[in-house]
């Protein structure tokens, strides 16, 4: 049988979940934003090597310091669950365990990002 898309769908890309390409650039644009974001949270690491604890809550107690922080976090769990969320729908071929596994996926993820954000909180503004 033939392609029953109308001509506008075939150009969009659009399948029948209505995704398209969005998640592809999706990831691609998470993957751009991580590059200045992780070499900011490398080198600011790095630049703590040997600091004490006082002064590590001193130095995310700066408001553009723990910004960045955060959006790394923030963008980097994106990130993480939209690659598992790609695996699991390549790979897991069982229709009950690939949403399990989704679902699980997105609630490790949430999970994570309020543990991380909470301690960033309660460094960055003592506690």
């Amino acid at each position: 049988m033939s392609d029953m898309r109308t001509p506008l769908a075939r150009v969009r890309g659009l399948g029948a979940a209505r995704e398209g390409t969005g998640q592809f650039w999706r990831i691609r644009l998470s993957s751009v934003a991580l590059i200045p974001l992780s070499l900011f949270v490398i080198g600011w690491i790095l630049s703590l090597k040997g600091a004490s604890y006082d002064e590590v809550r001193a130095s995310l107690s700066q408001p553009v310091v723990t910004l960045i922080v955060a959006l790394f976090i923030v963008v980097s769990l994106d990130h993480m669950r939209l690659g598992m969320k790609e695996i699991i729908e390549d790979y897991a071929h069982a229709e009950g365990g690939r949403l399990t596994l989704l679902v699980l996926n997105t609630f490790f993820t949430v999970a994570l990002g309020v543990v991380s954000l909470f301690a960033l909180a309660r460094l960055a503004f003592g506690g």
